[in-house]
């Protein structure tokens, strides 16, 4: 069923935060966008909830720190737009073994000065205790709300003049011979649009394979948040109001975890890593494995005076769609499409805070055909077919 009012410019497929940045842009050049997302807007289910995700432009990889800067700079000015805040500034602390290749090439790529161990200890009030050997840096970070800023993005979006429409799952993307794509969905709608982006997440390889037979290397990770109670007498030393970081453990494994706020008297502590899932085929067992108990050790060596490590108090389910190097997707579907389709995915656990920059990008590349003032040679569908490990690691 085709309506003469289903005709878009841009036709964005998926409503988490990076199809909502991207209609958000569309909409903001004046173009006619429509974004379309197979669930609940706000929805739990993939990447894009949850109540905190971390800023930082700490990055082994130089290609990075750009996309974070100018984030900052996109989401401040969403922020004045909206009249509200997502985003509260806080400092952000890597802290690794002095010899590991990946925390040298973060401090290769940041100007912040390394600092040792009783530095760590002064400045952030002896809540770490870092072995010997170990060295770190601390900048400038920050804490997101993620859905609130899924929800802010969207509703800028439709004050734009952005059509919104939740429940609708894409069936099939096919060449419009007058020009375009022809989006239809599960419910027999057709959409008509002279551009369109695909932004699914962990639904990409899925999508991306019943559209063209290509398979993205794209896997879906089910992994797990975890909260943990704070000791007593120290549940205002590591707030943000307090000035406690995120940070960021380099090492094996990766820990990561941001100040107590959401939850008073929790801290969220949690591994890096996750297990392979089919995304319409969860288990929904985050409370278990590796990914607790890896934190659990964690905590009692590095926030012993602190923390509880006992057992999280609560999980909380989340998803990564993991590329083989880590790197995100961001090129034009090709084929019979052209560049008719833009396809952003892959932002493999650490894409949410780059959200506005992403989203300007994939508007630019559907909008105008490329994308200015960024290299994207790192982020092409292509390097899968010359080393199926994608890029070189240290590039």
């Amino acid at each position: 069923m085709e309506l003469p009012d289903d005709r878009f410019d841009v036709i964005i497929i998926g409503g988490g935060i990076m199809g909502s940045c991207t209609a958000y842009e569309a909409a903001k050049r004046g173009r006619r966008a429509l974004l379309l997302e197979q669930f609940d807007f706000l929805h739990h289910r993939g990447s894009s909830h949850g109540e905190s995700r971390t800023i930082r432009a700490t990055y082994p990889k130089s290609y990075y720190p750009p996309l974070v800067l100018e984030s900052y700079s996109l989401w401040s000015k969403a922020e004045s737009e909206a009249g509200y805040r997502v985003l509260t500034k806080t400092r952000h602390l890597v802290v690794g073994p002095a010899a590991d290749c990946s925390l040298q090439a973060v401090i290769a790529n940041s100007t912040a000065r390394v600092i040792d161990r009783t530095e760590v200890d002064d400045l952030f009030s002896g809540s770490f205790r870092l072995p010997d050997g170990w060295i770190g840096i601390s900048e400038t970070g920050g804490v997101i709300k993620p859905t609130k800023a899924v929800a802010m993005f969207q509703t800028l979006a439709l004050k734009r003049g952005a059509v919104l429409k939740d429940h609708t799952e894409v069936k099939e993307i096919k060449k419009d011979e007058a020009g375009g794509v022809l989006i239809t969905t599960a419910n027999g709608h057709i959409f008509r649009g002279a551009k369109c982006v695909v932004t699914v997440g962990s639904w990409t390889r899925k999508l991306v394979n019943t559209v063209t037979g290509l398979v993205l290397p794209i896997q879906p990770l089910h992994t797990c948040v975890c909260y943990w109670k704070i000791k007593d007498g120290y549940e205002k030393d590591l707030t943000l109001e307090k000035g406690f970081p995120t940070f960021s453990s380099y090492s094996e494994p990766h820990i990561y975890g941001t100040p107590s706020a959401e939850f008073p008297g929790l801290i969220k502590i949690a591994m890096d890593s996750g297990y392979p899932c089919d995304p319409d085929l969860r288990d929904w067992t985050s409370s278990s494995g590796v990914l607790v108990d890896a934190v659990h050790s964690w905590i009692k060596e590095f926030l012993p005076g602190r923390v509880e490590a006992e057992r999280p108090v609560m999980t909380q389910a989340c998803m990564y769609s993991m590329t083989p190097d880590g790197d995100f997707v961001i090129d034009f579907l090709g084929g019979e499409f052209g560049t008719d389709v833009v396809v952003g995915a892959g932002f493999s656990g650490h894409g949410f805070k780059m959200g506005p920059a992403v989203g300007r990008i994939l508007a630019d590349l559907a909008i105008d055909g490329e994308a200015k003032g960024v290299d994207l040679r790192w982020f092409r569908m292509a390097r899968f077919e010359e080393d199926p490990k994608g890029n070189a690691k240290g590039v």
